[in-house]
């Protein structure tokens, strides 16, 4: 009898233990790019993506609620981000990206949400100092323009980066070097962005009313 009950209990508790929220999970691919979500996900998609693309902030935003939210977090389906940048503040973004590990999702959100306004600050600093920056290292540049757009800022706020861990995402060449290597690879895959490949399949330009039902027929849930 008090086995029995003690079992009960038991199964009880395995039974309520929550479900884990594979949203949170970030990774990096055998290639170095992150990965969000369930390694094992039957769904596998990988976005090709630009910080400074105004549809790729249209397609996070409208995503969001059921790609990230229900259908990354379940499990069912991973996202694997490969930048393909074309200018200095989007390869910075890009580079702090990568630097913030598990807190990715949420900087890109931030970074997305706000492109408009960072991207027009950094122009304009872009433009005040342009000629000063352009002496500097090439990592020196990237970092002074990341300060200047306000991206280290969301760095800071969304993606719990502490100013020494900016520091070392800019000191040496790995992660550039691995932004750049996935934007070269990119540029000879894609028409533009964003763009997909679903399972192995590659999908091109899509918005997310159109995304939407391929990954639901693939078994997104």
């Amino acid at each position: 009898m008090v086995y029995a009950v003690v079992a009960g209990v038991l199964a009880g508790a395995v039974a309520a233990a929550p479900a884990r929220d594979w949203s949170q999970v970030v990774g990096r691919t055998a290639a170095g790019t992150v990965l969000v979500g369930n390694p094992a996900a039957p769904v596998k998609l990988v976005e090709y993506l630009s910080y400074v693309c105004p549809h790729c902030a249209a397609f996070t935003a409208a995503a969001a609620p059921t790609l990230q939210a229900r259908w990354i977090r379940s499990g069912s389906t991973s996202l694997e981000v490969r930048p393909a940048v074309g200018q200095p503040l989007d390869l910075a973004a890009a580079m702090l990206a990568r630097c913030t590990g598990p807190r990715y999702p949420a900087f890109a959100e931030a970074v997305f949400a706000s492109q408009a306004q960072w991207f027009e600050r950094g122009a304009d600093w872009q433009q005040a100092n342009g000629a000063r920056v352009n002496l500097y290292p090439v990592l020196a540049r990237l970092r002074a323009a990341a300060d200047g757009a306000g991206l280290s800022d969301i760095a800071r706020t969304a993606g719990g980066m502490t100013t020494p861990a900016i520091d070392r995402c800019f000191a040496t060449d790995a992660e550039l070097n691995a932004v750049l290597a996935t934007s070269t690879q990119a540029m000879g895959a894609i028409e533009g962005t964003p763009s997909f490949v679903l399972n192995g399949r590659k999908v091109g330009s899509a918005t997310w009313a159109s995304l939407e039902p391929q990954l639901r027929a693939a078994g997104a849930h």
